[in-house]
C-alpha cells in the first residue's frame, strides 16, 4: 500500500511537471501586468510594462499589451497640448482592450478613421464610474488639455459607488505570497484563468459573505440608488457637458436613467443599435467582451459623433 501511495504521488508530480511545461510551452497562461497605487491614489497599471493577456481555454484569444508612462494600455504616450485635437477614452477592462494587439485598439481604430486627432485610452479592468472621475478630478492639468472625454458607463456595474474610496486591500491581496504563486505556477494561473477552480473560490467567497449580505433590492430600489449614487458624484467630481459624454449601451440600461440623462442633457453615445444591426457577433464566444469586429463598430460609432463635434 506504501509503495503504491509513493508511486501514484511520483506519478501524479511528473504529470503536473508535463503540464507546466505545456503550459508553459504553447503559452497557454495570461501574463498580468503589475497594480498599484500612484502617489494621486488612483490605482493603475505600473508603468512600461508589456505582456501577452490570454482569454479561452485553448488560447482562443492571444494579444499583446503595453503599459505606457501613464500606466495604461496604448500604443501611444499620452502628452495633450493646446495644439491639437485629443480625445480621452475612460473606463474598464472593455476599453483597457487585453483582448486585443495594443496596436490594434479602438483608440487607433478611431483615429485611422479621422485625420489629425490623437486617442487616448484609460482603461483599467474594474474601473467604475467613481474611478473614472476621481481619475480625471486628480490629474486635472493633464486632462484640462483634452478636448474631450468620453466616460463608457456599463450601467449594471458602473453605478454601485457613490465616492470613489482606493482599494488599498486588493492591491496588497494581488501582492500577497498566494498571489505570487499563482503567477509564477503557470498551470494553476491557466486553470484559474479557464474557470477550473471558480466553484472553490466561489464557496469561499460565499462563506464569507452570506452572512452579512444585504438584502436584494428591487429593480425599482436598484434604479433609484443607482441615480442617486450618479448624481453624487456628478455633485462631487463635476461634469462639462461641453466635452464630455457617456459611452453604453441603452438595452442593458435602464429606462429610468437614460431619461434622466437626455432631461439633463448628459451627452450619450449609444452603441446599441449598431450591435444589434450587426450580422456578425461584436462579442467574444467565451465573455461578453467586444471582439475586433465590435471594438470597430464602436470606434466607427465613437469617431461618428466626434466628427460631428468637431466638423473634422
Amino acid at each position: 500500500m506504501a509503495k503504491l501511495f509513493i508511486k501514484g504521488t511520483l506519478y501524479l508530480i511528473l504529470i503536473v511537471i508535463v503540464l507546466e511545461i505545456l503550459v508553459r510551452t504553447f503559452h497557454l497562461y495570461t501574463q498580468t501586468p503589475i497594480r498599484y497605487i500612484d502617489e494621486f491614489n488612483v490605482e493603475k497599471s505600473l508603468a512600461n510594462q508589456s505582456g501577452y493577456a490570454v482569454t479561452g481555454n485553448r488560447r482562443q484569444n492571444f494579444s499583446e499589451y503595453r503599459i505606457n508612462n501613464f500606466g495604461f494600455n496604448s500604443y501611444r504616450e499620452f502628452k495633450p497640448t493646446e495644439d491639437k485635437i485629443e480625445i480621452a477614452l475612460i473606463g474598464d477592462s472593455f476599453i483597457e482592450g487585453f483582448h486585443q494587439n495594443y496596436n490594434n485598439s479602438i483608440g487607433k481604430k478611431i483615429e485611422n478613421r479621422l485625420n489629425d486627432i490623437e486617442v487616448y485610452e484609460y482603461g483599467y479592468g474594474g474601473y467604475d464610474l467613481a474611478n473614472q472621475f476621481y481619475l480625471v478630478d486628480a490629474y486635472d492639468e493633464h486632462f484640462d488639455k483634452i478636448d474631450y472625454i468620453i466616460f463608457y458607463l456599463k450601467y449594471e456595474n458602473d453605478l454601485k459607488n457613490d465616492t470613489y474610496v482606493p482599494n488599498h486591500q486588493r492591491i496588497e491581496l494581488l501582492k500577497s505570497p498566494l498571489f505570487k504563486f499563482r503567477d509564477n505556477f503557470k498551470l494553476l494561473s491557466y486553470i484559474s484563468s479557464i474557470g477550473i477552480i471558480d466553484p472553490i473560490k466561489h464557496a469561499i467567497i460565499d462563506l464569507l459573505n452570506n452572512k452579512n449580505a444585504p438584502k436584494s433590492k428591487s429593480d425599482f430600489e436598484q434604479t433609484n440608488a443607482y441615480l442617486e449614487n450618479f448624481k453624487t458624484l456628478i455633485n462631487t467630481f463635476g461634469f462639462d457637458k461641453n466635452r464630455m459624454a457617456f459611452l453604453l449601451n441603452s438595452s442593458t440600461t435602464s429606462d429610468v436613467f437614460i431619461k434622466y440623462c437626455i432631461e439633463n442633457e448628459y451627452q450619450i453615445i449609444d452603441f446599441n443599435q449598431i450591435f444589434e444591426n450587426s450580422k456578425v457577433p461584436p462579442t467574444l464566444i467565451y465573455d461578453m467582451h467586444w471582439n475586433n469586429h465590435g471594438r470597430t463598430l464602436i470606434a466607427s460609432k465613437i469617431a461618428n459623433y466626434v466628427d460631428e463635434k468637431f466638423n473634422l
